[in-house]
């Protein structure tokens, strides 16, 4: 998901409507958890993502992050929540892809929580540069540090700096989040939305008015 700039009304509508759309996304898909994050840049201006902000935003970046959980919710140990809270893990992947397999592995055999971002499209791969690879899968995102291309020792080390416990603390009831597009398809604005709703109508009522009254004879005509 791109970051998109809000006006100062935005700002206070659009963390709302994050929260709606994030939510229904994960009702749909079943049980599974997932992060908002908000963050203002160096211009003043209030971004809302599903990832991170880019390597290139100042470190001092104050960033919020909202969770949403649908499902039965399990309670991580804290060393696990606090890590997953300050600095969450992105797998950015593909498929078919052995190397970007054998990380998905890695991180599931040692328990670390982490969304999952696929790069199949034009737009999934400007998304992938934009999160700071050269183009080369799979790229690992710990909070806001990178690492491109799987090396078991590097991602150990970059986990375990993160806070992340080399044992394997997930509660056995912890379910994955399904994957994602890098670049998800935009969606409808409320206004387009609105229109459609009016076109449905319209459509209704003028099929309603060609209907013939329900008391007349058989060869009414109008």
């Amino acid at each position: 998901m791109t970051p998109t700039p809000a006006t100062p009304l935005a700002s206070r509508l659009a963390w709302p409507l994050a929260g709606v759309v994030a939510m229904s996304l994960l009702l749909s898909a079943g049980p599974a958890a997932a992060q908002m994050y908000k963050w203002v840049d160096g211009s003043g201006v209030t971004h809302y993502s599903d990832a991170p902000p880019p390597p290139s935003a100042p470190l001092n970046t104050r960033v919020e992050i909202k969770s949403f959980t649908s499902g039965p919710q399990v309670e991580l140990p804290a060393q696990l929540a606090t890590a997953m809270r300050y600095r969450p893990v992105t797998l950015y992947s593909t498929s078919p892809c052995d190397i970007c397999d054998q990380a998905r592995v890695m991180l599931r055999a040692r328990g670390i929580p982490y969304t999952e971002k696929t790069v199949n499209t034009a737009e999934d791969h400007a998304a992938l540069k934009q999160a700071g690879s050269n183009g080369q899968l799979p790229l690992l995102l710990v909070g806001r540090t990178k690492q491109i291309g799987y090396e078991q020792n590097s991602w150990d080390v970059l986990l375990s700096d993160a806070g992340y416990p080399m044992d394997n603390l997930l509660p056995s009831g912890y379910r994955q989040p399904a994957p994602v597009p890098a670049a998800p398809p935009p969606q409808s604005s409320a206004g387009e939305q609105a229109a459609v709703a009016a076109k449905a109508a319209a459509d209704e009522a003028a099929r309603l008015k060609k209907l013939p009254p329900l008391n007349a004879t058989p060869d009414f005509q109008f």
